[in-house]
């Protein structure tokens, strides 16, 4: 049973790693903020969490584990919210996208 958990937490290991190389190839390649901050966002939640879970079925103890759960649980609730907000600002910023919003409900910024 040791080596099954031993070959399941290092796929999930390598999992996450290529997810998080992925995400940093991603950033250099899209073109705007926009983009960027969905390619900064979701490759890496799912690597937290493929690399935590990894990390989770190595852990002896139920009291480690659950602080990866925890970390999990953070990640998954911080991370959509701070995009959103730097969406946001950077809409409020002036920054606008490379291509036209099929539906835009914020008004234009005043900024100059």
């Amino acid at each position: 049973m040791s080596t099954v958990l031993d070959v399941a937490s290092a796929i999930l290991l390598l999992t996450g790693c290529a997810l998080v190389l992925i995400a940093a190839i991603g950033l250099h390649r899209v073109p705007d903020a926009y983009a960027r901050l969905h390619v900064a966002t979701k490759p890496t939640t799912l690597a937290v969490l493929c690399t935590l879970t990894g990390a989770m079925l190595q852990m002896p103890g139920l009291s480690d584990v659950a602080k990866l759960v925890l970390c999990v649980v953070l990640q998954f609730w911080t991370t959509p919210v701070s995009s959103h907000l730097l969406g946001r600002a950077a809409r409020s910023a002036g920054f606008q996208p490379l291509q036209p919003l099929a539906v835009d409900e914020q008004p234009p910024s005043t900024v100059n």
